[in-house]
């Protein structure tokens, strides 16, 4: 999700919820405790320069059960960092505390939540790296004899 569909979304929103991956709810007393925007410069390992711009926020609760964030609010907050750091229609990511870490998250919408949707790691330079493609597995047993129309001695070849 881009910030400019989060900021679309949070205009006429009525309750603002948050879906783990697990599908459980992020408890409603949440607060935002950092967002703004970000730069990420890195090279990867096939020594290729790449630049990624994020707007993101982070996630956390405590035992204040009677706190509630409003689309509202969290829209007054988004459109005051807009104009005091500028930045650009970037993609969101969320941070959420998990077990032992914190998550990083992309952001969906759909039945009026918020998703947090899972990221993964990868190889960025896969071609550079010498690391093989992965070839699709299949069982023998599952292969069909190939049957031609021609017999032996049929005189058809």
């Amino acid at each position: 999700m881009l910030l400019s569909e989060l900021i679309y979304q949070l205009q006429d929103l009525k309750e603002l919820n948050f879906v783990l991956p697990d599908g459980s709810l992020v408890p409603s007393h949440f607060h935002i405790t950092e967002m703004g925007f970000i730069a990420k410069k890195y090279t990867d390992c096939g020594n290729t320069f790449r630049e990624e711009n994020y707007f993101t926020f982070q996630l956390w609760y405590a035992g204040d059960v009677e706190h509630r964030l409003t689309s509202e609010k969290f829209l007054k907050i988004i459109t005051s960092i807009i104009e005091k750091q500028g930045g650009e229609d970037a993609e969101v990511l969320v941070e959420y505390q998990m077990e032992t870490t914190i998550g990083k998250f992309k952001l969906d919408f759909f039945a009026g939540n918020f998703a947090l949707i899972g990221t993964q790691t990868t190889c960025l330079a896969s071609d550079h790296c010498g690391i093989p493609e992965e070839k699709m597995k299949v069982s023998l047993k599952e292969l069909q004899a190939k049957t031609s129309c021609c017999t032996p001695n049929s005189g058809c070849c």
